[in-house]
């Protein structure tokens, strides 16, 4: 099953869900502002990934500017970050077959699902 990490107020994550439901595959929407992710569904997204922390992050949310940026920050603060500030999580996030990539560009989502 197709899961996507969805911000209904994101141009780019409604682009991407488009493309998802476009696919036919039965998928599910994961409103992760509304339900933040658990420690451990960050890490098996990172692990599906294949990135670090840091490259989930949205630089240039205030909220990162504010708080964040400039600090030496090891892995396990920056996903402290992202799970008290889910806003900070890149998307949209969608995951397919123990496989995930970032819709940005959605052509990625595309990829994945095929």
């Amino acid at each position: 099953m197709v899961k996507i990490y969805h911000n209904p107020r994101c141009r780019k994550s409604r682009e991407g869900l488009a493309l998802v439901r476009e696919s036919g595959k039965p998928h599910e929407v994961v409103l992760y502002l509304d339900n933040p992710l658990s420690r451990e569904e960050l890490r098996n997204l990172l692990k599906m990934l294949d990135i670090s922390p840091m490259a989930l992050v949205r630089k240039q949310e205030a909220i990162w500017k504010e708080e964040y940026k400039g600090k030496e920050l090891d892995d396990r603060m920056i996903e402290d970050a992202l799970l008290k500030h889910p806003k900070l999580m890149e998307r949209p996030v969608v995951t397919f077959e123990g496989k995930a990539v970032i819709g940005r560009p959605p052509k990625k989502i595309g990829e994945l699902l095929n």
